[in-house]
């Protein structure tokens, strides 16, 4: 009995030292950190979003980018860092499908973060030239189908999440695809407009100026329902292909361990920032559905898409040292 007293003291005094903790953060600077070059869409987020986070919980923020690797280089970074609430890390669906294709990750992709929320969510498009001859992703799989590796794909490189859209189309639709990596998505859509390639998949915002002057034109939507700001773009499901479903989402974490009251404390003030309405106007403007998450609801998220892009890398053997 003396060693259970025991044991529910120190656990106690532990559960008041943490709750202490978090009442007292944040007490200095917060480093936000990303695995993306400054200028993109999940940059934008990074700085809308603490600039109004350093309003909330009175501590100045610096983002601090850390692109390589599909965004490994920042996830490594955050998930050996203390668990205090002071490194923190913004990712995208990028995430997932990168872990799931490297060989020698110095990370848990799942189990070394303490997630916190998403603050946005989108589905990718698929275009062609405005001269193509399919007009649609049945006539593209149709096409695959008669001439195997006749129609090709550009994406912003292997493992990227834009290459695993296309090869789970392919593996969905039982054909394969000509895989051209690119050094970024924006030399992908440059291929699909100069011919070198037949489609791409990629996120909205570059290539919807694109679609709106007439160059290109939006096939699908990768989402399950059609997109709110595309309505008479199809989904992919829509062209025949069952089930076939890829939404990317951008989302923030700490190092795992951080303290539950600092993850609960961070979560609350993400809920905050994204409804106030000029966040959320920006938010929007950048393509994305603006949704936050429990963590709970995060995490499941990246162990479902992780397991899906882990089948796809191991069934359509792509991996990378």
């Amino acid at each position: 009995m003396a060693r259970i007293g025991r044991f529910a003291a120190v656990l106690a005094l532990l559960t008041f030292a943490s709750v202490a903790q978090a009442q007292e953060y944040p007490n200095h600077l917060i480093k936000m950190l990303l695995g993306f070059p400054p200028g993109g869409n999940v940059d934008t987020i990074a700085r809308v979003m603490t600039a109004e986070m350093a309003k909330g919980l009175g501590q100045q923020f610096v983002v601090e980018n850390k692109p390589g690797l599909a965004g490994n280089f920042a996830a490594e970074a955050v998930a050996h860092a203390p668990p205090d609430g002071y490194t923190l890390l913004i990712l995208a669906s990028a995430h997932p499908a990168a872990d799931a294709v490297q060989k020698n990750l110095k990370f848990k992709p799942v189990d070394d973060f303490a997630w916190l929320s998403t603050v946005s969510f989108y589905p990718f498009v698929l275009t062609v030239r405005k001269d193509s001859k399919y007009k649609s992703v049945a006539d593209i799989v149709a096409a695959a189908r008669a001439n195997p590796r006749g129609v090709s794909f550009g994406s912003a490189g292997v493992g990227s999440i834009l290459h695993m859209a296309a090869e789970l189309l392919g593996r969905d639709a039982g054909v394969q695809f000509v895989h051209v990596p690119y050094r970024g998505e924006a030399f992908a859509i440059t291929g699909l407009m100069t011919g070198d390639v037949d489609f791409v998949i990629s996120t909205p915002t570059p290539v919807l100026p694109h679609v709106k002057s007439g160059a290109l034109r939006a096939l699908a939507v990768t989402g399950k329902t059609r997109w709110q700001r595309m309505p008479d773009t199809p989904t992919i499901q829509e062209g025949g292909i069952k089930d076939y479903e890829v939404i990317s989402w951008t989302g923030f974490a700490a190092p795992a361990g951080t303290p539950r009251p600092i993850v609960d404390k961070l979560n609350a003030e993400i809920h905050r920032v994204i409804g106030l309405p000029a966040v959320k106007a920006k938010l929007e403007s950048l393509g994305g559905d603006v949704t936050g998450t429990t963590p709970e609801e995060m995490r499941d998220l990246v162990a479902r898409q992780l397991a899906l892009w882990t089948r796809v890398a191991r069934e359509s053997h792509i991996q990378v040292q």
